[in-house]
């Protein structure tokens, strides 16, 4: 496998070898308690699945289905985007659904992307961020991912030291995995950052109606002339707990979305049709739900920093998104997140994502996704505590002592 050219150019899938040890210990009969997967744990809206069945079955729903989308859905997100953001979308030109959004920004890459063409991504980031222009031939170049005023100067460096010149820039507000959130004066300098040296920005929003504090996270298509150079994505997956079900949309600027119609119409006929009637009453439907799904993560959220605080775990409060982005606790640093990730689930019985699976500069971190109900959260963090307690004792030969003695070195990591 490792012949191919587009294989050799994805590295290994750090999430894979947290997942074997998780499979092999839920075989021998473990009570994994598992806040890797950002994989929502609650129900769809009962009135979306009502209209899922209601549909299923009649005349012509099991035929193809537009690759783009159904009209009816269409100008369901249309209106979505009129009434959150306060941004007028033509349904016919400038909204495409797509399986999901991670599919959408994979044949995005494909569409605008040509061999050896620069993209700035964020690191950390979402792996298909950073992949998908690596999958389309694409070179990467990291900047910042935290929405600051840093952020500018080091993507005019990245801009002026990019042979080629870069074609598109990401960013991903709330983010995954970090939990960071732009404000519209951010996103106001994007757009004339991207305007001033003519490239796309390709935003991904998924977690757009995730949030537990203030105001709610903004639309960089909210700041007037971004449609100009803008394509944002966005899914039903976490707002309405449908990620199995693959739905989310692309909607901005028409020559953009022309270039990914015409990808997907090669290699995709679109949803379901049930699939994609049930997602439009969701979005016309009424949003309630929505408001008990924040309600239900604010919870957690409160939860898991207030009882891994008890196990000297200090967890930053994200105030968006279903994560949280955390730094190891200094004693294990020195392990990196992919060993100390691998150490919590055979100590403890709890799995996290290790932060070096969405780049090298979150080898610090480890993000933790709010998939588990209140009683399981503390009860991960008991799990946590116990180790950490014992970990003098139980891994000598693992964790560098507090008090090295004078002269010695840091221990080698247990093979």
């Amino acid at each position: 496998m490792t012949d191919f050219h587009r294989i050799k150019r994805l590295p290994p899938y750090v999430f894979e070898q947290v997942n074997r040890i998780k499979a092999q210990a839920r075989a021998n009969g473990a009570d994994i308690i598992d806040l890797g997967m950002g994989n929502p744990d609650l129900d769809a809206p009962k009135h979306v699945i009502a209209k899922l069945v209601e549909t299923a079955g009649r005349p012509r729903t099991d035929r193809y289905s537009s690759s783009k989308g159904i009209a009816g859905l269409r100008r369901a997100q249309a209106n979505y985007y009129k009434r959150r953001f306060g941004v007028s979308l033509n349904p016919d030109t400038q909204v495409v659904a797509t399986l999901g959004s991670k599919e959408g920004f994979a044949n995005m890459a494909q569409a605008i992307t040509a061999p050896g063409d620069v993209v700035l991504v964020p690191n950390p980031s979402y792996p298909i961020h950073a992949f998908g222009f690596l999958m389309a031939g694409g070179v990467i170049r990291s900047v910042p991912a935290e929405p600051t005023p840093a952020f500018f100067p080091a993507v005019e460096k990245a801009m002026q030291h990019s042979i080629p010149k870069p074609v598109a820039i990401v960013v991903c507000y709330p983010s995954n995995p970090t939990a960071y959130v732009a404000s519209l004066d951010f996103y106001r300098d994007l757009v004339a950052f991207a305007k001033r040296h003519e490239i796309i920005i390709l935003s991904d929003l998924a977690y757009a109606e995730v949030y537990f504090d203030g105001e709610p996270p903004p639309s960089v298509l909210q700041i007037p002339g971004a449609i100009d150079c803008t394509v944002e994505f966005t899914s039903l997956s976490k707002t309405f707990s449908m990620a199995g079900w693959r739905m989310g949309f692309a909607v901005g600027n028409e020559r953009l979305l022309a270039a990914l119609t015409r990808v997907k119409s090669y290699l995709d006929y679109g949803a379901f049709t049930p699939i994609q009637v049930a997602a439009t009453a969701a979005l016309n439907g009424p949003e309630d739900c929505i408001a008990e799904m924040r309600a239900i993560y604010k919870k957690r959220r409160d939860a898991l920093i207030e009882s891994f605080d008890k196990t000297g775990w200090k967890i930053p409060s994200p105030s968006a998104s279903m994560f949280a982005w955390v730094p190891i606790p200094e004693k294990y640093q020195a392990l990196g997140s992919l060993e100390f990730s691998k150490l919590l689930l055979e100590k403890s019985d709890v799995a996290v994502a290790p932060g070096v699976g969405f780049g090298e500069h979150g080898d610090n971190f480890v993000r933790i996704a709010l998939v588990e109900n209140e009683q399981r959260i503390r009860q991960a963090a008991r799990n946590i505590r116990r180790f950490f307690e014992t970990s003098d004792r139980t891994l000598h030969n693992v964790v560098p002592p507090t008090e090295p003695p004078a002269g010695s070195t840091n221990l080698a990591k247990a093979g």
